[in-house]
């Protein structure tokens, strides 16, 4: 027999976290792609939410230590993706989820966030790139996510040194954030 699809390694990150950690539902896996790549369902089968899941390899481990190695000793991992702007408007998920696996910290961090936020933080972050944005999330040791592109060295190292402040730029809010995913545990 053929396999119908593939899951990729954010997928079963994901699954296998939500999986351990909410044992009161109900994880789904589409036989063909929609643009939901995991449903989660509560006990009855009653309530759900759809999870689009964007997985990145770890950049702090490979470039950033060229870059500037203080910045080795204060984050947790580095991703980078690229939306389409377009894609990213016409989602029927519920939330996206973007995997950040960090290898020399031996973490995984989520940043859960409904699309049509996302799309508007975007906006205000890359005006004047109409089709792709190109989106690099740091997850810090002290628990906090940034969106870093185009921002200066300095800015950078004001990140990494937890004294930055920019509200369209911190992600934390969404860090880790497991709330819809907790509910449906309740129902």
């Amino acid at each position: 027999m053929k396999p119908i699809f593939s899951v990729h390694a954010g997928e079963y990150l994901t699954g296998s976290h939500i999986e351990r950690k909410f044992r009161h539902v109900n994880l789904w896996v589409p036989a063909k792609d929609t643009g939901i790549d995991l449903l989660v369902s509560d006990r009855a089968n009653r309530k759900t939410v759809s999870l689009q899941v964007k997985f990145s390899k770890d950049f702090l481990v490979a470039h950033m230590q060229r870059q500037a190695p203080e910045f080795q000793h204060r984050l947790r991992a580095c991703g980078w993706w690229t939306l389409n702007k377009e894609k990213l408007s016409r989602s029927s998920a519920d939330y996206w989820v973007f995997v950040l696996q960090g290898f020399n910290n031996t973490s995984v961090d989520y940043v859960v966030i409904p699309p049509h936020e996302l799309a508007r933080r975007l906006g205000r972050i890359h005006r004047g790139q109409p089709k792709l944005w190109q989106v690099y999330l740091w997850v810090t040791k002290t628990e906090r996510c940034w969106e870093t592109r185009d921002l200066s060295k300095g800015d950078k190292l004001l990140i990494a040194g937890d004294t930055l402040s920019n509200p369209n730029r911190e992600f934390s809010k969404y860090l880790n954030a497991w709330g819809p995913i907790a509910r449906l545990n309740c129902s």
